[in-house]
């Protein structure tokens, strides 16, 4: 499938190629530096994705950088249902093994913006790319399990639990999950033991966007 938009910042959203895989993985350190090693994905993995899925891999790019970047699998998923699964396990160690040519829902592994090209508009492209592949593809929709993030300045007050409660009712904003949901995402469960990162307490929102939202 050929997919480009080019933002009015300039920046430019196309199909993940295996060439970009070593600016990709310098980018997963700038941006999630927090994460463990084994949490981290690195260039030959990128360019497994690619083979597996290129459908479900998208860049965005400043010329010829890489400033931006979101990996997705198919799967199948029943929003209704939550089964607990790990960030490492999800992702097959980061090689996507996980991916079900048959799923029905696009799972997204990560978005990540380049801190420097923040706020403008780059992530909501990158989902705006990926409901793409969902409609090209007939899909259900697209999932993730959104971090947490705001949960590092309030872990001395409330637990992960009660943090995530707030945030689904709206009395306390999450910088990543509260702005997924602007974008069109719908909360629909706590994955805790998510992935090992304090900021976010190790959990995330289970987080759905049905394909029939346009955004």
């Amino acid at each position: 499938m050929n997919y480009s938009e080019i933002l009015p910042s300039g920046i430019s959203i196309v199909p993940m190629q295996q060439s970009h895989a070593d600016a990709l993985e310098q980018l997963q350190y700038i941006v999630f530096p927090d994460l463990q090693e084994d949490e981290i994905l690195h260039a030959p993995q990128y360019r497994q994705h690619v083979n597996i899925f290129p459908e479900g891999q998208f860049v965005a790019t400043d010329g010829e950088k890489i400033i931006g970047a979101t990996s997705s699998i198919r799967y199948h998923f029943n929003p209704d249902i939550i089964e607990h699964h790990s960030f490492f396990e999800i992702m097959g160690g980061g090689w996507f093994t996980t991916h079900e040519p048959n799923g029905e829902w696009l799972y997204g592994m990560d978005v990540s913006v380049h801190p420097q090209y923040r706020n403008l508009g780059i992530a909501k492209a990158l989902y705006r790319a990926r409901h793409f592949t969902c409609k090209q593809l007939n899909l259900k929709g697209q999932m993730t399990v959104g971090m947490l993030n705001g949960y590092a300045k309030q872990s001395a007050y409330m637990t992960i639990e009660a943090y995530y409660d707030k945030v689904k009712s709206h009395e306390l904003f999450d910088p990543t999950v509260s702005v997924q949901e602007k974008i069109g995402f719908e909360i629909r469960g706590l994955m805790k033991d998510y992935l090992n990162d304090p900021t976010c307490g190790n959990a995330g929102a289970i987080i759905v966007l049905p394909v029939d939202k346009n955004i």
